[in-house]
């Protein structure tokens, strides 16, 4: 199993509903990450001293193939509706590498 975290800015104006959207979000979109093995799946908001609000994400992977499994996702019709909805509304950090959308943080400290 590992664990993931990752960090992306959200639109302010769009705050509510995206809040609106992940408390009612997709059956298929959720049994999709389900099927990808992902687990204790977690999105946090905060609005940080720049005054701007950002979304950080954590989650396991409990899988063999994780690149499979997020193309895989990625190839999924309804899991590509979802992100065409969600996607719009965020902005990645400047920092982050190219190629990538939520920018990878690293992990540092766990205990259960």
């Amino acid at each position: 199993m590992m664990r993931y975290g990752a960090l992306i800015g959200l639109d302010e104006a769009k705050g509510e509903e995206y809040k609106r959207l992940h408390a009612a979000v997709w059956p298929e979109v959720l049994a999709m990450i389900r099927d990808c093995h992902i687990r204790d799946y977690t999105i946090y908001l905060r609005r940080m001293d720049d005054g701007r609000l950002y979304l950080f994400s954590t989650f396991e992977y409990h899988g063999a193939d994780y690149e499979a499994d997020m193309a895989r996702m990625a190839a999924d019709p309804a899991t590509q509706r979802w992100w065409a909805v969600c996607m719009p509304m965020q902005w990645p950090l400047e920092s982050r590498v190219p190629g990538e959308w939520w920018a990878p943080m690293e992990e540092v400290f766990h205990a259960d």
